[in-house]
């Protein structure tokens, strides 16, 4: 038997080795190109949609993860980070959840992809509930007036602001500054607007106005006065 096998694969090899070459070839330059598939991997770009009304996020996903595409080789290469990407849908998001799984029909890419896997298959996020609440505006002054006057009167127009931001972000106790207003200059009473500084960069104004006006009241005061001020 073995003889056998042996005959028939030894015999005429080099015709057979021809043979198999030959049909490798036609089998490789005939079959269509739709039919010969490819595989990469591609960085696409996180795109958070619909996050519900009355929340935040505080802690956002990482801004890009990685698909394993499938495609026909001819069109493989027309798939990159340009036209491809991913959309995490939040409108069923609640704030005590913070792990979401991603799956393959998050992936939106053009026609002729098949998408095979998403790394990571989870991201963790972070919602907040927004909150309002009414600051105080406390004016920045700076300089010194000169000598023998002083500041008998500083008001702040509104005196308070409502602000908006998330939970963990908005303190009640918190101050609203304002930018800095030079009174070196003053010899009276004079009227300044300045614009607001919020103590959080993740808390916004309520209103769209994001200036105040400043009043200061400038008096002259005697020698002893300045003398008392001084010490």
């Amino acid at each position: 038997m073995i003889r056998l096998f042996r005959r028939l694969f030894l015999r005429n090899w080099g015709l057979k080795l021809f043979s198999f070459i030959i049909a490798l070839v036609l089998w490789l330059t005939l079959i269509p190109d739709d039919k010969i598939f490819d595989e990469k991997m591609l960085p696409v770009r996180l795109d958070v949609h619909n996050i519900p009304p009355g929340m935040a996020l505080v802690e956002k996903p990482p801004p890009t993860l990685n698909v394993i595409i499938r495609a026909p080789k001819r069109l493989i290469d027309q798939f990159t980070s340009a036209n491809v990407n991913a959309v995490l849908d939040l409108r069923e998001a609640r704030v005590d959840v913070q792990d979401y799984y991603l799956s393959t029909n998050m992936i939106r890419a053009p026609e002729g992809a098949e998408i095979k896997e998403v790394v990571p298959m989870q991201v963790r996020l972070k919602l907040e509930r927004i909150v309002e609440e009414m600051l105080e505006v406390v004016p920045d002054i700076m300089g010194e007036l000169a000598e023998g006057l002083g500041v008998a009167k500083i008001e702040v127009s509104p005196s308070r602001v409502r602000v908006r931001g998330p939970e963990s972000k908005v303190n009640k106790d918190d101050r609203v500054r304002t930018t800095p207003v030079d009174i070196s200059a003053l010899t009276g009473p004079t009227e300044v607007e300045a614009s607001l500084i919020l103590p959080n960069p993740d808390v916004r104004l309520v209103t769209s106005r994001t200036t105040v006006m400043v009043r200061i009241l400038i008096q002259e005061i005697n020698q002893e006065e300045t003398a008392e001020i001084k010490e």
